[in-house]
């Protein structure tokens, strides 16, 4: 029985390689899954201010309603009412259709939508868990 021995650079290499392929693997799933391919989406469920939607995802699933309740969104509406920003609070949407504005955090995406405000619907920059937007097909 013969033995096959590797010269010593020839081992280097094939442990380098074999260190490497793990990490390279990783990164490549990685980076196919952490953005979106996609700019206009569909969002059911909670969405608002990144706090607030932390806290929402927070609460027990018992005390959920009532957050909705005592969280409602709010906006600062700009002087010429042609949009809305410095939002807090949550709202919940239902197959609302969005731009998809940034997903660069990944427990959340933020989303260009539609609210109704107090003094009417507004164009806003708020966030989704990611897991409730869903790409436009």
């Amino acid at each position: 029985m013969k033995c096959l021995t590797l010269s010593p650079v020839l081992a280097a290499f094939a442990a380098m390689a074999l260190a490497a392929a793990p990490a390279l693997a990783q990164t490549s799933a990685g980076a196919s899954n952490s953005k979106r391919d996609c700019a206009i989406g569909y969002v059911t469920g909670v969405a608002g201010s990144a706090q607030s939607v932390r806290d929402y995802l927070a609460t027990p699933e018992r005390d959920r309603i009532r957050y909705l309740k005592d969280n409602e969104i709010q906006c600062k509406i700009a002087d010429d009412d042609s949009h809305a920003s410095g939002c807090t609070g949550v709202t919940l949407l239902k197959n609302e259709k969005v731009s998809v504005y940034d997903d660069s955090d990944p427990a959340t995406t933020a989303i260009v939508v539609r609210v109704e405000l107090d003094r009417g619907t507004y164009p806003v920059i708020i966030v989704a868990p990611s897991n409730e937007v869903k790409c436009d097909e």
